[in-house]
Protein backbone atom coordinates (compact mmCIF):
# COMPACT_ATOMS: atom_id res chain seq x y z
CA UNK A 1 0.00 0.00 0.00
CA UNK A 2 1.52 3.39 -0.99
CA UNK A 3 2.18 6.84 1.47
CA UNK A 4 -0.25 8.19 0.00
CA UNK A 5 -3.40 6.26 0.36
CA UNK A 6 -1.90 5.36 4.17
CA UNK A 7 -1.57 8.80 4.59
CA UNK A 8 -5.07 9.77 3.66
CA UNK A 9 -6.20 6.73 6.04
CA UNK A 10 -4.79 8.08 8.80
CA UNK A 11 -6.59 11.46 8.06
CA UNK A 12 -9.80 10.30 7.84
CA UNK A 13 -9.04 8.54 11.51
CA UNK A 14 -7.84 12.17 12.79
CA UNK A 15 -11.13 14.20 11.22
CA UNK A 16 -13.34 11.29 13.34
CA UNK A 17 -11.06 12.15 16.64
CA UNK A 18 -10.91 15.96 15.72
CA UNK A 19 -15.43 16.19 15.07
CA UNK A 20 -15.09 14.63 18.82
CA UNK A 21 -13.20 17.12 20.14
CA UNK A 22 -14.24 20.27 18.76
CA UNK A 23 -18.00 18.84 19.26
CA UNK A 24 -17.01 18.81 23.23
CA UNK A 25 -17.07 22.51 24.45
CA UNK A 26 -15.33 21.87 27.77
CA UNK A 27 -17.06 24.08 30.33
CA UNK A 28 -14.04 24.95 32.87
CA UNK A 29 -9.98 24.55 32.41
CA UNK A 30 -10.25 21.53 34.32
CA UNK A 31 -12.63 19.93 32.16
CA UNK A 32 -10.55 21.46 28.45
CA UNK A 33 -7.42 19.85 29.75
CA UNK A 34 -9.21 16.53 30.28
CA UNK A 35 -9.43 15.73 26.62
CA UNK A 36 -10.62 11.86 25.50
CA UNK A 37 -6.87 9.93 25.42
CA UNK A 38 -7.43 8.20 22.63
CA UNK A 39 -8.89 10.90 20.57
CA UNK A 40 -6.01 13.18 21.45
CA UNK A 41 -3.45 10.70 20.54
CA UNK A 42 -4.56 10.30 17.01
CA UNK A 43 -4.63 13.82 16.64
CA UNK A 44 -1.19 13.94 18.12
CA UNK A 45 0.33 10.99 15.91
CA UNK A 46 -0.76 13.05 12.47
CA UNK A 47 0.59 16.82 14.54
CA UNK A 48 4.02 14.99 14.74
CA UNK A 49 4.30 13.26 11.63
CA UNK A 50 3.70 16.45 9.80
CA UNK A 51 5.22 18.09 11.70
CA UNK A 52 8.48 16.45 11.25
CA UNK A 53 8.16 16.78 7.69
CA UNK A 54 7.98 20.46 8.18
CA UNK A 55 11.00 20.66 10.83
CA UNK A 56 13.30 19.05 8.13
CA UNK A 57 12.51 21.57 5.71
CA UNK A 58 10.80 19.27 3.51
CA UNK A 59 7.58 19.41 0.80
CA UNK A 60 7.71 16.06 0.86
CA UNK A 61 7.14 13.62 -2.63
CA UNK A 62 5.66 15.59 -5.38
CA UNK A 63 3.05 12.32 -5.23
CA UNK A 64 2.04 12.88 -1.47
CA UNK A 65 1.45 16.47 -1.87
CA UNK A 66 -2.48 16.39 -1.65
CA UNK A 67 -2.18 14.40 1.22
CA UNK A 68 0.65 16.33 3.24
CA UNK A 69 -1.80 20.05 2.57
CA UNK A 70 -4.48 17.88 4.01
CA UNK A 71 -2.56 16.80 7.06
CA UNK A 72 -1.21 20.16 7.70
CA UNK A 73 -5.04 21.70 7.67
CA UNK A 74 -6.15 19.01 9.99
CA UNK A 75 -2.98 19.70 11.88
CA UNK A 76 -3.45 23.16 12.25
CA UNK A 77 -7.28 22.95 13.19
CA UNK A 78 -5.89 20.59 16.20
CA UNK A 79 -3.74 23.98 16.67
CA UNK A 80 -6.34 26.18 16.77
CA UNK A 81 -8.82 24.34 18.74
CA UNK A 82 -6.37 23.78 21.65
CA UNK A 83 -4.88 26.89 21.47
CA UNK A 84 -8.26 28.72 21.07
CA UNK A 85 -6.18 31.88 22.18
CA UNK A 86 -6.66 32.53 25.45
CA UNK A 87 -3.18 30.92 26.58
CA UNK A 88 -1.09 32.83 28.13
CA UNK A 89 2.63 32.29 28.33
CA UNK A 90 4.85 33.09 31.67
CA UNK A 91 8.35 32.20 32.09
CA UNK A 92 9.30 29.83 35.50
CA UNK A 93 10.27 32.34 37.83
CA UNK A 94 13.20 29.94 38.46
CA UNK A 95 14.11 30.22 34.82
CA UNK A 96 17.65 31.88 34.17
CA UNK A 97 16.95 34.58 31.59
CA UNK A 98 18.98 34.09 28.37
CA UNK A 99 21.07 37.62 28.61
CA UNK A 100 23.48 38.35 25.66
CA UNK A 101 23.15 33.96 24.98
CA UNK A 102 19.71 34.53 23.84
CA UNK A 103 20.51 33.32 20.05
CA UNK A 104 21.04 35.32 17.10
CA UNK A 105 19.32 34.40 13.57
CA UNK A 106 19.14 35.91 10.72
CA UNK A 107 18.91 34.66 7.21
CA UNK A 108 21.20 37.64 4.89
CA UNK A 109 24.84 36.82 4.71
CA UNK A 110 25.64 39.16 7.15
CA UNK A 111 23.91 40.54 10.42
CA UNK A 112 21.46 43.17 9.38
CA UNK A 113 21.49 46.73 10.29
CA UNK A 114 19.42 49.41 9.18
CA UNK A 115 21.86 52.08 7.29
CA UNK A 116 20.31 54.76 8.25
CA UNK A 117 22.51 57.62 5.94
CA UNK A 118 21.75 55.37 3.16
CA UNK A 119 18.05 54.57 3.34
CA UNK A 120 17.14 57.46 5.91
CA UNK A 121 15.39 57.07 9.19
CA UNK A 122 13.85 53.83 10.16
CA UNK A 123 9.90 53.58 10.30
CA UNK A 124 7.30 51.12 10.17
CA UNK A 125 4.91 51.32 7.13
CA UNK A 126 1.59 49.54 8.45
CA UNK A 127 -1.56 49.21 5.52
CA UNK A 128 -3.47 47.26 3.37
CA UNK A 129 -6.65 46.42 4.34
CA UNK A 130 -6.98 49.02 6.70
CA UNK A 131 -9.14 52.43 7.06
CA UNK A 132 -6.21 54.71 7.97
CA UNK A 133 -2.75 53.26 7.16
CA UNK A 134 0.58 55.06 8.38
CA UNK A 135 3.96 55.27 9.06
CA UNK A 136 5.82 55.10 12.55
CA UNK A 137 9.19 56.20 13.38
CA UNK A 138 10.79 54.63 16.34
CA UNK A 139 9.84 57.79 18.08
CA UNK A 140 6.17 57.27 17.14
CA UNK A 141 6.30 53.56 18.49
CA UNK A 142 7.90 53.98 21.86
CA UNK A 143 5.64 56.86 22.61
CA UNK A 144 2.40 54.31 21.98
CA UNK A 145 1.29 52.34 25.14
CA UNK A 146 3.95 50.00 26.60
CA UNK A 147 3.76 46.63 27.54
CA UNK A 148 6.57 44.62 29.47
CA UNK A 149 6.69 40.95 29.50
CA UNK A 150 8.84 38.41 30.62
CA UNK A 151 8.61 34.93 28.49
CA UNK A 152 9.31 32.00 26.09
CA UNK A 153 11.10 32.21 23.30
CA UNK A 154 10.47 28.93 21.26
CA UNK A 155 12.16 27.57 18.49
CA UNK A 156 11.29 24.86 15.97
CA UNK A 157 14.66 23.11 16.91
CA UNK A 158 13.53 22.55 20.53
CA UNK A 159 15.32 24.83 22.69
CA UNK A 160 13.67 28.07 24.50
CA UNK A 161 15.17 31.06 25.98
CA UNK A 162 13.86 33.65 28.43
CA UNK A 163 14.02 37.42 27.78
CA UNK A 164 11.98 40.52 29.01
CA UNK A 165 10.94 42.09 25.92
CA UNK A 166 9.20 45.82 25.87
CA UNK A 167 7.04 47.01 22.88
CA UNK A 168 3.69 47.78 21.63
CA UNK A 169 1.05 44.97 21.61
CA UNK A 170 -0.22 44.45 18.01
CA UNK A 171 -3.70 45.14 18.76
CA UNK A 172 -2.95 48.84 19.67
CA UNK A 173 -1.48 49.02 16.56
CA UNK A 174 -4.33 47.75 14.75
CA UNK A 175 -6.90 49.80 16.30
CA UNK A 176 -4.85 52.52 15.11
CA UNK A 177 -5.37 51.31 11.54
CA UNK A 178 -8.65 50.05 11.86
CA UNK A 179 -9.08 46.79 9.68
CA UNK A 180 -11.53 45.94 7.55
CA UNK A 181 -13.88 43.91 7.79
CA UNK A 182 -12.59 41.42 5.11
CA UNK A 183 -9.11 41.36 7.08
CA UNK A 184 -8.16 38.17 8.60
CA UNK A 185 -4.31 38.01 8.00
CA UNK A 186 -1.37 40.18 8.60
CA UNK A 187 1.89 39.62 6.84
CA UNK A 188 4.96 40.70 8.84
CA UNK A 189 7.69 42.07 6.34
CA UNK A 190 11.48 42.50 7.10
CA UNK A 191 14.90 44.33 5.74
CA UNK A 192 16.44 41.07 6.42
CA UNK A 193 16.69 40.09 2.89
CA UNK A 194 13.11 40.51 2.33
CA UNK A 195 11.98 37.93 5.12
CA UNK A 196 8.64 37.71 5.39
CA UNK A 197 6.12 35.47 8.08
CA UNK A 198 1.83 36.19 7.54
CA UNK A 199 0.03 35.38 10.74
CA UNK A 200 -3.80 34.29 11.28
CA UNK A 201 -5.05 38.11 12.40
CA UNK A 202 -6.59 36.49 15.49
CA UNK A 203 -3.05 35.19 16.76
CA UNK A 204 -1.94 38.54 16.03
CA UNK A 205 -4.38 40.00 18.24
CA UNK A 206 -3.09 37.74 21.18
CA UNK A 207 -2.10 40.10 23.99
CA UNK A 208 1.57 39.01 24.30
CA UNK A 209 1.99 39.54 20.68
CA UNK A 210 4.33 42.73 20.63
CA UNK A 211 5.89 44.76 18.26
CA UNK A 212 9.07 45.05 20.33
CA UNK A 213 11.81 47.71 20.32
CA UNK A 214 13.65 46.43 23.75
CA UNK A 215 15.16 43.51 25.38
CA UNK A 216 16.66 43.32 28.69
CA UNK A 217 16.19 46.88 29.59
CA UNK A 218 17.95 48.16 26.47
CA UNK A 219 16.83 48.83 22.68
CA UNK A 220 17.40 46.12 20.77
CA UNK A 221 20.83 45.36 19.10
CA UNK A 222 21.19 44.37 15.21
CA UNK A 223 21.78 40.43 16.78
CA UNK A 224 17.91 40.58 17.91
CA UNK A 225 15.78 42.43 15.80
CA UNK A 226 16.79 46.21 15.73
CA UNK A 227 15.29 48.89 15.31
CA UNK A 228 12.11 46.23 15.58
CA UNK A 229 10.71 43.10 15.42
CA UNK A 230 7.54 40.96 16.29
CA UNK A 231 8.04 38.64 19.62
CA UNK A 232 5.29 36.92 20.94
CA UNK A 233 5.57 33.41 23.06
CA UNK A 234 2.59 31.90 21.53
CA UNK A 235 4.23 31.21 17.83
CA UNK A 236 7.32 29.85 16.72
CA UNK A 237 10.53 31.86 16.51
CA UNK A 238 10.31 31.43 12.59
CA UNK A 239 7.15 33.15 12.71
CA UNK A 240 8.36 36.16 14.70
CA UNK A 241 10.22 38.23 12.03
CA UNK A 242 12.50 40.64 13.05
CA UNK A 243 13.84 43.67 11.53
CA UNK A 244 10.58 44.85 10.83
CA UNK A 245 9.61 47.61 8.07
CA UNK A 246 6.18 46.66 7.12
CA UNK A 247 3.01 45.02 8.37
CA UNK A 248 -0.10 44.17 6.22
CA UNK A 249 -3.22 43.65 6.71
CA UNK A 250 -4.98 40.93 4.48
CA UNK A 251 -7.96 39.69 3.04
CA UNK A 252 -6.18 35.91 1.74
CA UNK A 253 -3.44 34.64 3.70
CA UNK A 254 0.16 34.28 2.07
CA UNK A 255 3.00 32.13 2.67
CA UNK A 256 6.51 32.92 4.18
CA UNK A 257 10.64 32.85 4.23
CA UNK A 258 9.95 29.07 6.14
CA UNK A 259 6.41 28.63 5.52
CA UNK A 260 7.35 28.52 1.67
CA UNK A 261 9.83 25.72 2.31
CA UNK A 262 7.87 23.41 4.30
CA UNK A 263 7.41 24.87 7.33
CA UNK A 264 4.12 24.77 8.70
CA UNK A 265 2.28 27.79 8.51
CA UNK A 266 0.52 28.48 11.51
CA UNK A 267 3.68 27.66 13.96
CA UNK A 268 1.63 27.72 17.14
CA UNK A 269 3.59 26.91 20.61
Amino acid sequence: MNGRVVTLRAARIVDAAIARLEGRAPRSPIEAAALDRRDFLRVAGLSLASGLLAACNSNGPASAQRALRYAERRNETVERWLFRHTAMDHARASARDAGDRFPAYFVSKRMPAWDEPARGPWALAVGGAVRRPVTLSLDQLVRMPQTQQRVDHFCVEGWNAVATWWGVRFREIARLVDPLPGARYVDFQSFDDDYHESWDLDSAMHPQTLVAYAKDGRFLSAAWGAPARVHSPIKLGYKNTKYLTRIEFMTRRNGGYWSDEGYEWYGGT
